[in-house]
């Protein structure tokens, strides 16, 4: 009689697949905070010769040149699509420290602005930045939430507190349902197993009833 292959072998796409629901089933479990270039517009350039070189960075961080600002007071638009995007990713609860500069051969890089970007700053999903006579630019990132920013509204601040102390009860019954789910699923295959096995045992045994009956009727039982 043939036995069904190990449990371990067959449980292992299914118990993949359960664990990536599971993952999927937490809030901001595969949210990336990715920040894009909308629209940048410089004010002023550094050098004396030739066109500058314009380039984003945070601490920490590569630069992101931009290849296409090259001209004083001229509104730059972007897809967000281009080869050099994004230009950083945003924590949930922790600031970056970033800026715009204009690279210098002889010297340290000139300063456009340097400021803390956050996740909070951004207002659906978009952020302005402006500095007197340097620049103006708009970044974007649709999974980047405002909060911090409306601090003159009180009902909205105390909006986001809720939500904000709704998050940790929602992941803690995601992680429970999926475990129960799981549970359940395994309790499940651990049934039909059983009843395989007793579906198999009956059957090996009826089949020994039928030759003993067989060896019954053709006068075949031993005699001595």
């Amino acid at each position: 009689m043939r036995w069904p292959p190990p449990i371990s072998h067959r449980r292992r796409p299914f118990l993949l697949l359960v664990l990536l629901v599971a993952l999927y089933s937490i809030p901001g479990a595969f949210s990336l905070r990715h920040v894009t270039l909308n629209t940048v517009e410089i004010f002023t350039t550094h050098e004396w010769f030739g066109k500058p070189t314009v380039y984003f960075r945070c601490n920490g961080e590569n630069k992101t040149n931009l290849p296409d600002v090259k001209e004083a007071h001229m509104l730059y638009a972007f897809k967000g699509e281009e080869s050099w995007q994004p230009l950083a990713e945003l924590p949930e609860k922790k600031c970056k420290r970033c800026g715009l500069y204009e690279e210098d051969a002889f010297k340290p890089a000139d300063v456009f602005d340097e400021w803390e970007m956050c996740s909070s700053d951004f207002k659906d999903g978009k952020y302005t930045r402006f500095k007197e006579n340097q620049f103006n630019a708009t970044f974007l990132c649709p999974n980047c939430t405002a909060s911090a920013g409306d601090h003159g509204n009180g009902e909205h601040s105390s909006e986001v507190e809720t939500n904000k102390a709704s998050v940790p009860v929602i992941i803690v019954v995601s992680v429970l349902a999926s475990v129960l789910v799981i549970i359940a699923l395994f309790g499940g295959y651990k049934y039909w197993q059983k009843k395989k096995r007793e579906r198999d045992h009956a059957r090996f045994l009826k089949l020994f009833e039928e030759g003993d009956d067989l060896e019954d009727e053709l006068g075949l039982s031993n005699e001595f």
